[in-house]
């Protein structure tokens, strides 16, 4: 049973994090490399992702845009999070889908309007289930998909923030 799976994996590592309480923090590292003209291009562990301008900016479309891309990371963030929870708490989830959309206001981007932010104003997460799961079982899923999914409590609670120049 997939429960059972889950929990087996999980157990040692639980167990390791309650000793040894610094073996639970991890570095994750991503890198871009500066492509022909305005594009960077990231190495994601399987396949090479060309982030480029959104055509609300001057793109043409046919690069990734960083802004969508962190809405596919708090997607697939959130999928998985509530397959982990509902496997855990022995929650049948036969399918279904997750939405993730968010509203820019390019103008701050663009800096026509210094009053206009940068960056999203609202970001809505949707999940759609294929399910026998009562109310009860669907709040409880939500509550600890939020609680859980590492990309919708960063972005609920913004973690300290650097940059530098090398």
């Amino acid at each position: 049973m997939e429960r059972d799976r889950l929990r087996a994996v999980q157990a040692p590592l639980k167990e390791r994090y309650r000793d040894e309480p610094e073996s639970a923090v991890v570095t994750l590292k991503a890198d871009g490399t500066l492509g022909e003209g305005i594009s960077c291009s990231v190495q994601t562990g399987r396949a090479l992702a060309e982030a480029g301008l959104h055509p609300a900016s001057g793109g043409d479309g046919s690069q990734l845009c960083s802004g969508d891309m962190l809405l596919e990371a708090l997607a697939a963030c959130a999928g998985v999070t509530l397959r982990a929870v509902a496997t855990s708490l022995g929650i049948p989830v036969t399918g279904g889908r997750v939405h993730a959309e968010g509203d820019l206001d390019f103008r701050g981007t663009l800096a026509v309007d210094r009053e206009a932010p940068v960056g999203f104003q609202a970001i809505r997460l949707r999940l759609e289930l294929e399910t026998k799961a009562d109310e009860e079982q669907l709040a409880m899923l939500l509550k600890l998909t939020e609680r859980y999914c590492v990309v919708f409590q960063t972005l609920a609670s913004p973690p300290e923030l650097s940059a530098t120049v090398a």
